[in-house]
């Protein structure tokens, strides 16, 4: 159970939750996490648009569908058909920029240190997400995959999208897998993408989000530390 003091609290800029019930008792039996603009600091399409040059006509989508204004699945489509042509080795030097959050590793670390899993489901691309969680010892990785044919990006993902239902899909799945009731799950994410997940888990944390998650998360983090999501579970 969470109450969130919104009134008050976001007059002052400051982020306020009071956590009960068996997440507050015993900890999150499992943590799950969006990955771009939330595990790692930047839109891996967007990285990838750089290379194609493309990336203001992808950033200005992107931004439309994290608001919830476009359908993802759609807006999906749209960017990667963009990066059609694309020599394939520039997933590497991708990976190479990709950043981690501040605070996102000591998050990971203490979920484990307090017996709990992790995992990251991502409407980014498992080339860049599969490493990076392995990395992490992150137990669950789920996200889309880039088609490649001849050493170059076809401008199509392979398999189903990972959109908002498929990431609420994967939280509920693994939370059964792990034998932990829903009230122990925490969810994190920053776009609309997001929602369903949040709002299924015990916690939903939209962390330096849109305005529609603010809205509509259990509780909100505007400070750009991912460990500080640890504080509103008074640990």
């Amino acid at each position: 159970m969470l109450a969130e003091l919104r009134g008050p609290a976001t007059a002052l800029g400051v982020d306020v939750a009071v956590t009960g019930g068996a997440l507050a008792a015993e900890g999150p039996g499992l943590v799950v996490s969006d990955v771009d603009s939330t595990l790692i600091t930047a839109e891996v399409i967007e990285l990838l648009a750089e290379h194609a040059g493309t990336r203001d006509q992808v950033a200005a989508v992107t931004e439309r569908a994290m608001r919830g204004e476009l359908d993802f699945a759609a807006s999906l489509r749209e960017r990667v058909a963009t990066l059609a042509g694309l020599d394939a080795a520039v997933l590497s030097d991708v990976r190479e920029a990709v950043e981690l959050t501040a605070g996102a590793r000591e998050l990971v670390a203490a979920v484990h240190a307090a017996g709990g899993t992790f995992g990251v489901v991502s409407g980014g691309f498992a080339e860049i997400v599969e490493p990076l969680a392995a990395g992490l010892g992150v137990e669950h990785v789920v996200a889309n995959r880039l088609e490649v044919s001849g050493g170059r990006l076809t401008g199509r993902t392979v398999g189903p999208v990972v959109d908002r239902d498929a990431k609420e899909h994967h939280l509920r799945r693994w939370a059964a897998a792990d034998g932990v009731p829903l009230e122990r799950v925490v969810a994190i994410g920053d776009g609309a993408n997001d929602l369903a997940m949040l709002g299924a888990a015990g916690l939903g944390v939209a962390f330096c989000a849109k305005p529609v998650v603010v809205e509509q998360a259990d509780a909100a983090l505007g400070f750009p530390r991912l460990d500080a999501v640890l504080g509103l579970l008074g640990r």
